[in-house]
């Protein structure tokens, strides 16, 4: 679950890679079209690119999809809404105006098709960016989790199924800290300044470290999928070289939030305690 293009890109885009590499089916559910978007790469900006933005990141999405390795994607069909506060909340088409139980029975719809064992989604703490977008994708997760094996919901959106484990992803403080003190060992400019630093940890919470470093390429080819979104010269995404970051980090890490399986943390794997 992600919700505009680019979100898969920048957040556990190895750890799919990985997954697909071993065999697995994997399905991305993009909740936007990204509409609100600026042109970011300067490179991009262009008319011919700005007129027609909303269809130039459907396609760079359709790349990075490619290049991660998913085999659907699915849109939910919603507008984007804009950053916190901007006229663009108001817009009765965007993700944060959408009535919470329709929009969460879109998605069961698409969990009862497809049949995921595992979800991946957005944590119920985004203090340090909260999109209406990005929370509204953890709204309609959680109870699509439950709802999707409730025949009392939603009975025209398909056969009843359980996923067995829904996971929040997060940027550790861990994962931060360390690639700012490699960055530091190389004599490279740290794009994490104090600010990164002031954000509360969720590190207690994690449950959840999945080894990505022989597909971390896939981060890197993701995001530079995405043109209009992302500069190629920009040190938070590409200052740090690859082999650097996986050496001084080689993880994702997630917080498992639900589950219909005992297991017991912390676990190495997405699909510990599954029978498949």
């Amino acid at each position: 679950m992600h919700a505009h293009p680019d979100d898969e890109a920048s957040k556990g885009a190895p750890t799919i890679a990985r997954y697909v590499a071993e065999g697995h089916t994997a399905v991305l559910v993009c909740c936007t079209g990204g509409e609100e978007g600026e042109v970011i790469n300067k490179a991009m900006d262009r008319p011919e690119v700005v007129d027609n933005l909303p269809a130039v990141r459907a396609a760079e999405l359709e790349r990075s999809v490619k290049a991660i390795g998913f085999q659907h994607l699915e849109w939910l069909g919603y507008r984007d809404s804009g950053m916190e506060d901007s006229e663009a909340n108001n817009n009765p088409d965007c993700f944060a105006q959408a009535d919470l139980d329709e929009a969460t029975g879109r998605l069961v719809a698409l969990i009862r098709h497809y049949r995921p064992e595992v979800i991946i989604t957005y944590s119920d703490n985004q203090q340090g960016y909260r999109h209406p977008d990005h929370l509204r994708v953890h709204d309609i997760s959680v109870p699509a989790f439950e709802r999707s094996a409730d025949p009392a919901w939603y009975p025209d959106a398909g056969e009843p199924f359980q996923p067995q484990k829904l996971y929040y992803s997060t940027w550790s403080r861990a994962r931060m800290l360390a690639h700012h003190e490699r960055f530091q060992k190389l004599d490279l400019e740290s794009p994490f300044d104090e600010r990164w630093f002031e954000r509360e940890s969720q590190d207690h919470r994690i449950t959840t470290k999945v080894n990505v470093a022989d597909y971390y390429w896939a981060r890197r080819e993701a995001l530079l999928a995405h043109e209009t979104q992302v500069d190629p010269n920009e040190k938070f995404w590409f200052g740090l070289p690859d082999a650097e970051a996986v050496d001084a980090y080689p993880y994702e890490d997630y917080i498992l939030a639900l589950t219909k399986v005992e297991v017991t943390p912390p676990e190495s794997d997405l699909l510990e305690g599954l029978s498949s």
